[in-house]
């Protein structure tokens, strides 16, 4: 359950500094948004997988659903939106990979919890691109693993940080929570882009793996894809220094292409990394 976005992407010769215009961009448009892709991911991982979020009345709803229905992600709990747009993240990506990112994020901010019908289901994974007391609602009255990756960065209710079974920050989104984390009393997983991750369980430092080396293009959508493989090999009871192994390395099997949704990777290309 998430955010389901069209993705304006600019190819850049450097990243802007503040108040800076960079030209020579080449523009792209790729389907996205956080929920989409961690949805996307896990089906092109093995999952079956249903997808529950918003879009707009609009041309750019069926853009931003193309991959998702050609992946084979079940589109029938979607909510469309008669007047909120579609939401649009505007990405610059530089020539190393690195990216910034600006989302407005339309009909994402209009998922109402009355709107959810959640299936019958193992696992449900959520981020923080849509409204935050849906995400407590659902996150209340699901009795299955829950998964929620605390992106981006904002207050979330201590109910839904105490129901988490795992939650998935990255170094800032960690420092910014700080000591509000250790409301978790299941898996706090931090990730530290191609350093790999660390998994902590009641304050201890319970796993590690390294990220595998490849040749990083984009890394949009790098974290979604490791949420959802995280989550994945989790299911299929993984110990856990194996599930973080299998998520850097298909969250570095994400990087190799441009494109959030383009560079999700199947089970095979994160199975023969080392």
């Amino acid at each position: 359950m998430g955010s389901i976005n069209l993705d304006l992407s600019a190819s850049v010769s450097r990243l802007p500094a503040p108040g800076e215009t960079v030209t020579g961009a080449t523009l792209e448009r790729f389907p996205g948004g956080k929920g989409a892709n961690q949805a996307l991911a896990a089906r092109r991982l093995g999952a079956d997988v249903t997808m529950i979020g918003c879009v707009g009345a609009d041309a750019a709803a069926e853009e931003a659903l193309a991959l998702l229905r050609a992946g084979g992600v079940e589109l029938s709990r979607l909510i469309t939106h008669e007047t909120a747009a579609t939401g649009i993240a505007l990405i610059a990506v530089a020539p190393s990979g690195e990216n910034h990112i600006v989302v407005a994020p339309g009909a994402n901010a209009k998922l109402e919890a009355s709107d959810v019908d959640l299936p019958n289901a193992d696992a449900l994974i959520c981020q923080l691109e849509i409204p935050a007391a849906t995400i407590a609602d659902v996150a209340a009255r699901f009795d299955g693993l829950f998964v929620i990756n605390l992106a981006p960065a904002r207050e979330v209710a201590e109910s839904v940080l105490k129901r988490a079974d795992v939650i998935v920050v990255n170094e800032v989104e960690a420092e910014w929570y700080g000591d509000k984390l250790a409301a978790c009393a299941g898996m706090i997983v931090t990730t530290y882009g191609k350093d790999g991750a660390v998994l902590f369980k009641a304050g201890e430092r319970v796993a590690s793996a390294k990220a595998p080396v490849v040749e990083a293009i984009d890394t949009t959508g790098a974290g979604d894809t490791f949420t959802a493989a995280l989550t994945i090999a989790l299911l299929e009871n993984k110990i856990p220094e194996d599930a973080l192994r299998f998520a850097c390395a298909a969250g570095a099997a994400a990087t190799t292409k441009r494109g959030a949704q383009p560079s999700l990777p199947s089970r095979d290309e994160v199975d023969v990394l080392p």
